[in-house]
Formats: structure tokens, C-alpha cells, sequence
């Protein structure tokens, strides 16, 4: 650490000498990252998406740091004293607010376990400190990157609890964009609630309901997904802190773990607790993967939605045509006046891609070995990648389109009418085998059930009005 010292401070035209394991290298005089950091952009250059892609991530990484930093003072304020801490905890603090982000320009994936973006966050962090502590970037004597801002810590415990921390942070996007998406289809719900169509069951008439209770319906199945991202984060409210390289707290003082955790609580507002037992918490990724299916759930649920979306759009002449959706741009290149769901679609191909996420978080979470899983760079990055497209998706099917469609209400009318279902209400009155034999006159002839009905006098009209009333059937009055 000393060889480290006396080339941090050593500066060329526009560049700072820093030194580590494998020897000395250039950095930009300006930048707040180091060393480790430099040879990580070098050698990551993989998919081209940075960690700055991804802000909560950094914040997570930040919140962790800071409650290092103050725990680390309770126990030994010699080894981390008060103005060093205060360095540490405004760098960390620039950090949460959405600063010096840029700085982490290392690739989403990469190799040691995460131990890259551990460094990068060490880095740029004592390099900010430092200012705030009156000295410049690299002078490390005054603040280290290994010795402060990483003391009592290994990247197998800070990144995956900055990792869970980060997963929350984006929930709490996630959630909110969600559940913005089920007030719109709540209020088409409200807006269609007087407009009886036909249900359908494998793609064949069934009976009728109202398109009110349809979107209704999708609102509830978001609604149960939205209630489940929140009830994962128990799981997440565990971390390893403290535990350091593979659970056994070495180099970690007394007392260090639980103040550790105790001030990530405080920072975040969440029940932050320490796992039970740090060596099985610190080789374990399960909470990852539940959360991962989690967002499979969703997808699932949203892509059926979308399906759904497309197919009630269809047409507008030669489909079912029971709803618009908002025209958004021209849709063929060939063919005039057409224009294509492309919102749905886009939603659609979002959550394929969430899903497949979804088996990757899974291998990635099956090839842990030991003591360590270093596999949780690419679940950090599928994880926080399919939190952005979700939060993008929902916004923009919420705008782009649920909130434009209308109803073709004389089109549902008209298909209810025509409708062989409708005669599934006549087998309390008439039994099933005659009512078999009107569904299959209506479809030979042409003719409707009620028209049949009445023709072969089966009922009085004042009981063709109550039993066959669609809106009777569809359980509003």
C-alpha cells in the first residue's frame, strides 16, 4: 500500500500514476475512478451497456458504503476516524443523489464476481472524499480505497447487499409505474361498464359479459403481480454484511455485522436484517431467482393482456373489431391506411425478453460452487435490465395506448345477438339436449336463439327478456 501511495500523488500532463498488483498505470488527472477500475474497462468491453446504466445500482453500492463507513466508526474510530467518515459519507451522499455517475463506465458483465464494480465504487468514492476532505484525487494516504471505503468488507458481502438494495430501489419504480398502468385499465373498466359483448373460451363464443368486467379482470391480474414484487423484498431485507469473504467475518471487528445492517435499515427505511448464517447467506442467490420469477410472472400475465389487446383490435373489417386501440403510426410499407397494435407488440417482445432474463437469473444462480456464486454480475444485470423495460413498457402502454382505446359498442351489441352462446342460459329452463338442438338449428340456419325461441314459441317474451337479457347473464343487475 505504501509502493500505492507515493505513486497516487505523482502526476504527468493531464494524468496521475496509479499503482496496484500488477504494477503502475496512467489514469486521467480528472477522473475519480482508479486504477482497478481503468483495467476493468479494458478488459470488460463485452456488452456495451455500462452500470451507469443503471442508477440504483450505483445508489445501492453507495448506501452500502456509507453504512460501512459509520459502523466501522462505532467499532474503531482510530482505524476510521470522524473525518474520514465525513468524507465518505458526503461522497456517498453525491452518489444517492444521481452524481459522478458516469464514472462507473465498466461493463454490466464481467468476471470476479462482481469484484470490479466493488473497486470502482471504492475508487470513486475516496476520490470524492478526498475533495470534500480538502485534498486531491489519488493523494490516498488521506483516504483509501481499500483501507477506508472498503474497510471490513469483501465484494462477496458489499455486492450482493448493494445488490439487494438496488433490486429494492427499483421495485419501488417498478411498483409505481405498475400500478399506474392498473388505474388506467381501471378506469376503461368503469368507462365500459354498461357495454355487454360476448366471452369467449378457446377462442369459441362462450357467454356474455361486459367489456367493463374484461378490463376489470386484467387490472385484478396485475394487481396480484404488483402485491407479489412487494412481498418478495422480505426476502431481499437480508444480506450478508459483514460476513466478508465467504461468511466468516474475517478481518471484520466485533459487533461490526449487526451495526452494519442496523445502519442500512436506517439509511433505506426498509427492515434491513443480517442473515442467520452469513456462510450460507454468502454462497446463496436464491433471493434473485425468486425475484426474477417474480418479474416472469408478470410477463407472462402482461404478455397475455397484449395478446388479448391485438386480438379484440383485430380487423377493423375482416376481425372481431369490439375495440380501438390509439392509432400510432402509418403500418405498412405497402399497404395503405393499415395500421398495426404496435404498442402491444413492443410489450409483447419486452416481456420474451424478461422471461428469457428470468432462465438465465436461474443457470446463473445454479453455477454457484463452494463458497461463492461468481455468477452474480449477469444476474445483476438481468435482474435491473428487466426492472427498465418494464418500467418502459408499462408507461408506454399506459399512455400510448389503454388510455386511448375506445369502444365499438354497436359491433359487441351486434355479435351477442348473433350469438350461439347465449343459449347456455336457456338449460335451467329447457334442459340440455333441447338446447343442444337450438344451438345446432342457429348454426345450420343462420337463424339467432332467440329468434329460434320465439319462432318455436319455447318461451313468452316477457321470459325471453329475463332469461336471455345479455346483461342478466353477464351478472350487472
Amino acid at each position: 500500500m505504501a509502493a500505492r501511495r507515493k505513486t497516487g500523488a505523482k502526476r504527468g500532463v493531464g494524468k496521475r500514476i496509479e499503482h496496484d498488483l500488477l504494477g503502475k498505470k496512467a489514469i486521467p488527472a480528472n477522473a475519480y475512478y482508479g486504477v482497478q477500475s481503468a483495467r476493468a474497462m479494458e478488459n470488460f468491453a463485452i456488452s456495451g451497456v455500462k452500470i451507469h446504466a443503471y442508477p440504483v445500482f450505483i445508489k445501492g453500492l453507495a448506501i452500502v458504503k456509507m453504512a460501512a463507513a459509520r459502523a466501522n466508526h462505532e467499532c474503531d474510530p482510530k482505524a476510521m476516524p470522524r473525518r474520514v467518515l465525513r468524507g465518505i459519507e458526503a461522497a456517498c451522499q453525491d452518489l444517492v443523489d444521481g452524481n459522478l455517475h458516469a464514472q462507473f463506465d465498466i461493463d454490466v458483465f464481467q468476471g470476479g464476481a462482481g469484484t470490479s464494480t466493488n473497486m470502482a465504487a471504492n475508487e470513486v468514492i475516496a476520490n470524492r472524499a478526498l475533495e470534500h476532505m480538502g485534498h486531491r484525487k489519488g493523494q490516498y494516504e488521506h483516504c483509501d480505497p481499500h483501507d477506508h471505503v472498503n474497510m471490513a468488507q469483501s465484494t462477496n458481502d458489499a455486492y450482493p447487499s448493494a445488490l439487494h438494495v438496488a433490486i429494492m430501489l427499483g421495485n419501488d419504480d417498478l411498483v409505481a409505474e405498475m400500478e399506474r398502468l392498473v388505474a388506467a385499465f381501471r378506469r376503461k373498466g368503469r368507462q365500459f361498464s354498461k357495454i355487454v359483448k360476448m366471452g369467449r373460451t378457446q377462442l369459441q363464443d362462450a357467454v356474455p359479459m361486459t367489456l367493463g368486467q374484461e378490463f376489470d379482470a386484467w387490472a385484478d391480474s396485475l394487481t396480484d403481480e404488483v402485491r407479489t414484487l412487494r412481498a418478495v423484498e422480505r426476502i431481499l431485507c437480508e444480506v450478508n454484511m459483514g460476513g466478508t469473504a465467504i461468511g466468516t467475518g474475517l478481518n471484520a471487528p466485533k459487533g461490526y455485522a449487526k451495526r452494519c445492517a442496523r445502519h442500512l435499515a436506517r439509511i433505506t427505511g426498509r427492515p434491513i436484517r443480517l442473515a442467520d448464517d452469513l456462510v450460507e447467506a454468502t454462497q446463496d442467490t436464491q433471493s434473485y431467482v425468486l425475484y426474477a420469477s417474480v418479474l416472469k410472472s408478470m410477463a407472462i400475465k402482461l404478455s397475455k393482456i397484449c395478446n388479448d389487446l391485438r386480438l379484440l383490435s383485430s380487423g377493423p373489417r375482416a376481425g372481431l373489431n369490439e375495440i380501438n386501440l390509439p392509432a400510432m403510426q402509418p403500418g405498412s410499407s405497402i399497404m395503405p391506411g393499415k395500421v398495426n397494435p404496435v404498442i402491444p407488440e413492443v410489450v409483447n417482445q419486452v416481456c420474451f425478453r424478461v422471461i428469457g432474463n428470468d432462465l438465465t437469473v436461474t443457470l446463473a444462480a445454479e453455477a454457484g460452487q463452494l463458497q461463492l456464486n461468481v455468477m452474480e454480475p449477469v444476474i445483476a444485470a438481468c435482474i435491473f435490465e428487466s426492472q427498465v423495460l418494464f418500467i418502459n413498457a408499462a408507461a408506454s402502454l399506459r399512455v400510448h395506448c389503454v388510455d386511448g382505446i375506445t369502444a365499438n359498442a354497436d359491433v359487441c351489441k351486434r355479435l351477442v345477438e348473433r350469438s350461439i352462446g347465449i343459449v347456455t342460459a336457456l338449460n335451467p329452463v329447457l334442459g340440455y339436449d333441447k338446447s343442444t338442438e337450438l344451438a345446432a338449428e342457429a348454426l345450420a340456419t343462420g337463424k339467432g336463439v332467440v329468434e329460434l325461441v320465439r319462432e318455436k314459441k319455447l318461451l313468452t317474451d316477457a321470459q325471453v327478456r329475463s332469461v336471455l337479457d345479455p346483461r342478466r347473464m353477464a351478472g350487472t343487475m
